[in-house]
């Protein structure tokens, strides 16, 4: 994540495209998770059984009304938990931003250190923060996960 950071920031403008700090950060940021979760929808596009398709299609609808009301909220159901986790990646991935001179969290840690002198404690509270984040985040996503989770599949389809 670093290195793509540092192409965008400062191989950019050997080519003669400019980005400030804040925007390198978001584009980098943006591309990669990018490639993650075009993986993760993909997948779960591919993960929804054929038969859903030929039923869709059997019932006069044209591909895009299958692909749009039967495959994709399928999809994207079995998609929430690895999004969930991606997002959670992208949210401590941003701690990286400070390389290129952003001033996030840890970067603003860091002047409350220069000032007070004591970096045991503002790096725990930075921690604490990311914790905090990161739960929160997750259990947002856990409760949409649980909202729309499809009946019959996972822990509470099983027979014991």
């Amino acid at each position: 994540m670093l290195v793509i950071l540092f192409l965008i920031f400062y191989g950019f403008p050997r080519v003669g495209i400019k980005f400030p700090p804040f925007l390198a950060a978001v584009l980098g940021l943006g591309l990669r998770s990018s490639a993650y979760q075009s993986q993760i929808y993909r997948g779960a596009i591919q993960s929804v059984s054929g038969t859903q398709l030929k039923a869709a299609l059997s019932m006069g609808m044209n591909r895009v009304q299958a692909f749009a009301f039967v495959i994709l909220p399928q999809a994207v159901r079995i998609a929430i938990p690895a999004f969930a986790n991606e997002s959670a990646i992208l949210l401590k991935d941003t701690s990286l931003a400070y390389a290129l001179g952003v001033i996030e969290l840890l970067r603003q840690g860091r002047y409350i250190i220069a000032t007070s002198f004591e970096p045991l404690i503002i790096f725990v509270t930075i921690a604490i923060i990311y914790l905090i984040m990161t739960i929160s985040l997750n259990t947002v996503l856990g409760r949409v996960e649980n909202r729309l989770k499809i009946p019959g599949i996972g822990i509470e389809g099983r027979t014991r």
